[in-house]
């Protein structure tokens, strides 16, 4: 059965993927000076590595899982946290936090981290601000980050330099790499 909706599709390259960060760590350098950045998972690992080499500052990560069951495929299920934060930095230097995600698509997911974050007893004594960053913002979605190089006048499905790793085995990439 085909939907009677199929999303456009924006198909990031490795080097437009690249220089979107960097547009991204220039907007943040010219309004914030963050003491932290926090990456949701899996979305913002790569975003955030890139960040902390070129901002040189120390790392933190959020692991949220949206449950989705059937019927579920195509919505935003109930958000799960991880107990704890994943991270070497120090308690203080949660004080200016700098939020990242890979896109704004409903804005759910940003919204309860915000909330998440405040709340997380280990550090929610010692921010003092929480700003947000992302690389897209989808027209529909609700929640405006402080930071994004891209803000999208549609609502595409964004296919990112990575994805097709979802898509093939471990046994694919065996043979493809045999041959190579």
């Amino acid at each position: 059965m085909i939907p009677d909706f199929m999303p456009e599709k924006l198909i990031i390259s490795f080097e437009e993927y690249l220089d979107t960060v960097e547009k991204l760590s220039v907007e943040i350098t010219n309004n914030f000076k963050p003491t932290v950045l926090v990456g949701i998972m899996r979305g913002a690992a790569p975003i955030i590595d890139i960040l902390s080499r070129i901002l040189k500052l120390p790392t933190a990560y959020i692991v949220i899982q949206s449950y989705s069951g059937e019927g579920m495929e195509d919505k935003q299920g109930e958000l799960i946290f991880a107990r704890d934060i994943s991270s070497i930095a120090k308690d203080e230097d949660f004080k200016r936090v700098l939020l990242v995600d890979d896109l704004s698509d409903t804005g759910l997911t940003l919204n309860k981290s915000i909330d998440w974050l405040k709340k997380y007893e280990p550090i929610k004594n010692k921010i003092q601000e929480i700003k947000t960053a992302c690389l897209w913002k989808k027209k529909s979605s609700t929640f405006t980050p402080d930071f994004c190089p891209i803000r999208l006048e549609n609502d595409p499905w964004i296919v990112q330099p990575t994805e097709h790793y979802e898509e093939i085995s471990i046994e694919e990439i065996i043979e493809k790499q045999k041959k190579g």
